[in-house]
C-alpha cells in the first residue's frame, strides 16, 4: 500500500469538493487516459500551465499495462513535483473485484462498467453490482460512477464513419437515469447522449437538449465519456448545463502516434528515445490544455 488510510481519505474528501465547486463554478473536470509516463507527464505540463484541476485515469487494459500500485506512486510523485491538483479515475472497471482493488490502491474515482465486459448483463445485475462497489467505497470516501447499460465505440481512431441514429437507440433517458441513480446511490451517472467513445471521420454531436433534462431528473454528478473528436462548443454549452467530468483518451493517442511517426522519420540516426519524446510530450499536452479550456477549468485548481 502506497498510502495510508488516512491519506486516502483526505484526497478523497479533497476531490469530492472539488466535484461540489464544478456545481458552482460551472467547469468540469477532464479525465485523461495514459498508456505510459510520456502520457502522465504531457498531463501534468497542461495542468500546471492552466492551473485546472484533473484526473488521470486507466482502463483495464492500461492497468494490466502500468499496475494500480505504480500508477498511484507516479501520480502522487508527479503532483508533488509539478504542484498541480490531480486524481486518479479507475476507468470502466469492468467487475466488482477489480473496482474494488482500485479503491484499496487509493484512487479517488471509481467507474464500475459491468455492460463493458458483457454487454447483455440486465440493468438488475448492473444495480447489484454497483450497489457493492458503492458500499465499498465508502471506506476511503471514493466517489463511485456507472451506467445502467452497454457505452459503444473504442478508445481508438476509427476510420468508419458511425450512424447517428443507430447510436441514438442507445442513448440515456431522464427516466432511466433517476431510476438507476435511486436504486444505486451512485455519486456520478455517466450519460449517454452522443458521446460515442473513440475518434472517427465525422465529429460527434451532443443532444445537449437531452442533456439538460438529464441534469433536471437527477442531483448527482454527470459525466460525459467519449470526449474525442467533439466540437468544442459541446462542451461549453454541456459545462453550462452542469456536466462534473468529461473523459478523454483517443485525441491524446492519435497525436502521440503521429507525433512520434514523425519525430522518427525526422531523426533516423537517433536511437536515445528520451531525446526524441519531448516534442510528443507537448503534441500531447496542447490537446490536454485546449480540452481544459474547452471544460472551463483553468484557473480551477487548489492546491
Amino acid at each position: 500500500m502506497s498510502q495510508t488510510l488516512a491519506k486516502m481519505r483526505f484526497n478523497c474528501a479533497k476531490a469530492r469538493e472539488t466535484v461540489e465547486r464544478t456545481k458552482t463554478e460551472h467547469f468540469a473536470i477532464g479525465a485523461f487516459n495514459i498508456d505510459n509516463q510520456d502520457t502522465l507527464i504531457a498531463i501534468c505540463k497542461a495542468a500546471q500551465k492552466t492551473k485546472s484541476p484533473l484526473m488521470v485515469e486507466v482502463s483495464h487494459g492500461e492497468v494490466k499495462a502500468i499496475g494500480l500500485q505504480n500508477l498511484r506512486c507516479m501520480v502522487d510523485n508527479y503532483k508533488l513535483e509539478y504542484g498541480i491538483e490531480m486524481y486518479i479515475n479507475l476507468d470502466h472497471s469492468p467487475d466488482v473485484e477489480s473496482a474494488k482493488k482500485g479503491i484499496d490502491a487509493g484512487f479517488e474515482f471509481i467507474h464500475i462498467d459491468v455492460s463493458q465486459e458483457r454487454h447483455d448483463a440486465s440493468v438488475a445485475e448492473i444495480i447489484e453490482a454497483t450497489k457493492e462497489v458503492v458500499s465499498y467505497a465508502k471506506f476511503t470516501g471514493a466517489l463511485v460512477e456507472s451506467e445502467p447499460h452497454y457505452f459503444g465505440g473504442s478508445s481508438n481512431v476509427h476510420e468508419e464513419a458511425f450512424d447517428y441514429e443507430e447510436i441514438k437507440k442507445s442513448f440515456s433517458t431522464p427516466e432511466d437515469a433517476k431510476h438507476f441513480v435511486e436504486a444505486t446511490g451512485i455519486d456520478t451517472f455517466a450519460a449517454a447522449v452522443g458521446n460515442l467513445h473513440g475518434s472517427y471521420p465525422v465529429p460527434k454531436q451532443l443532444d445537449l437538449e437531452l442533456l439538460s433534462r438529464i441534469r433536471n431528473a437527477i442531483d448527482c454528478n454527470i459525466s460525459l465519456h467519449g470526449g474525442s473528436d467533439t466540437p468544442g462548443h459541446f462542451f461549453e454549452e454541456a459545462v453550462k448545463i452542469g456536466v462534473s467530468k468529461i473523459n478523454v483518451n483517443s485525441d491524446m493517442r492519435r497525436v502521440y502516434r503521429d507525433t512520434l511517426v514523425k519525430v522518427l522519420e525526422d531523426n533516423p540516426s537517433e536511437y536515445a528515445v528520451m531525446k526524441l519524446m519531448p516534442t510528443v510530450i507537448d503534441a500531447i499536452a496542447d490537446i490536454v490544455e485546449g480540452k481544459l479550456k474547452s471544460f472551463n477549468a483553468v484557473g480551477r485548481a487548489v492546491v
